[in-house]
């Protein structure tokens, strides 16, 4: 939620540019307060997390505070003192990660940790990594004022895959910041701040956004006491339909797994596992575990809140066989609506099986591509025929239709 408040900010601001085709005048006038911006950012993120807290504030004996590691698939140590357990769920979260290297330079270095409790920030921004949060906060700093400077070297933008909607997405995103990509960026100290290479590009800036993914938070947990094997990042298998390791009665929810950081899969992955653990916890002692449920999971979903909002649903065109399927395309630049509100760029790409017409999934650079998306989930997951979809009710003037 902190880099949504500030998205807000952002776009709020941005939009001055486009008062002039509205026949608004004094746009140039407007100024952004990144202290104030920062300051209500940081109110916004208290209100949501003490909400979020109250859920644990009133369990009361119920509740245990302290450092836990597991001792086995039926025990756990808090702070020293071991405790019999029915079943276990860890779900510990995950953290941004940073290079070892790029801790030298203290707190010039930036994540999503540590950004939204600056006082303020700039005016030179490098943002290392164009996933999804890189493109976010890289666009939002940019519109707010902030020299930025993004650095990938990835191919894809904001997870897009389909190759032709990461190609729009990178010409709007070079239109407001430096875009590099290709080659990994190194960092050294010069005078005046801190030099970002990539290539043959060089920039100075005066923080460095660290966006490079998140690390789960598994270290020192003890996973290695439940006698399965472990990856070489220290990770046990995890049944995404029953959030179980094995056949043991532990559970692994959330960031924690490393398998979709999205807040709405990770609420579905905590119930998951609630009932799963429960039904061992309240299984007798002397009965056999029965099977844990199995859980058919929701159609994927995804969406990056950039301009125009990048959304992927259901399977992409890179999962698809091209020989079955068929792609459905749109541009924003000439719809009726988009046009209405100069927000005309961008485009959807709709993916169909070429034999039933069945909707797959879809991709989307477009403008309030969140509406989309949603209405497209719902079509997929209801296993909706193109001709299916074109049947329902749509208005006019709307981006949808």
């Amino acid at each position: 939620m902190p880099s949504k408040a500030l998205i807000e900010a952002a776009n709020a601001f941005h939009r001055r540019h486009a008062f002039e085709a509205f026949g608004l005048r004094g746009a140039e006038g407007l100024t952004a307060d990144i202290a104030a911006v920062l300051q209500r950012v940081r109110a916004l993120r208290d209100q949501f997390v003490a909400g979020a807290l109250q859920a644990t504030d009133t369990l009361g004996a119920a509740r245990m505070a302290g450092r836990a590691t597991v001792l086995g698939p039926n025990a756990v140590d808090i702070d020293g003192t071991p405790y019999a357990t029915r079943s276990i769920i860890i779900a510990t979260g995950s953290r941004p990660r940073v290079p070892d290297e790029w801790l030298a330079f203290g707190d010039r270095i930036l994540t999503t940790d540590t950004l939204f409790e600056q006082p303020t920030l700039g005016p030179r921004v490098a943002v290392i990594g164009m996933g999804v949060i890189g493109v976010e906060i890289a666009q939002a700093l940019a519109r707010l004022g902030i020299e930025v400077a993004a650095f990938t070297t990835s191919p894809h933008l904001a997870g897009l895959k389909d190759p032709a909607l990461n190609a729009e997405l990178a010409a709007l995103l070079k239109q407001e910041m430096l875009l590099h990509t290709g080659a990994p960026a190194e960092l050294r100290e010069v005078p005046g701040g801190i030099e970002v290479s990539s290539g043959p590009n060089r920039v100075v800036v005066d923080q460095v956004i660290a966006a490079m993914g998140r690390v789960p938070n598994i270290e020192h947990l003890g996973l290695e006491t439940l006698g399965v094997p472990l990856d070489k990042r220290g990770m046990p298998a995890v049944n995404p339909q029953t959030q179980q390791i094995g056949d043991l009665p532990v559970f692994l929810a959330g960031d924690a797994n490393a398998q979709v950081p999205l807040l709405h899969e990770a609420a579905d992955e905590g119930h998951i596992a609630g009932i799963n653990a429960m039904a061992c916890a309240l299984t007798p002692a002397a009965t056999p575990a029965a099977a844990p449920t199995r859980f058919q999971r929701r159609t994927p979903l995804a969406i990056v809140f950039c301009d125009p909002q990048v959304a992927m649903v259901g399977k992409r065109l890179a999962d698809l066989d091209s020989a079955h399927t068929v792609t459905g395309t749109v541009s924003f630049e000439n719809q009726g609506r988009a046009r209405a509100a100069q927000r005309n760029r961008g485009a959807l790409h709709v993916y169909a099986d070429r034999a039933t017409g069945r909707l797959q999934g879809a991709e989307m650079c477009a403008p309030e591509g969140e509406h989309l998306a949603h209405l497209l989930a719902l079509a997929v997951q209801q296993k909706l025929t193109v001709h299916d979809l074109l049947g329902m009710p749509f208005y006019h003037p709307v981006l949808e239709e």
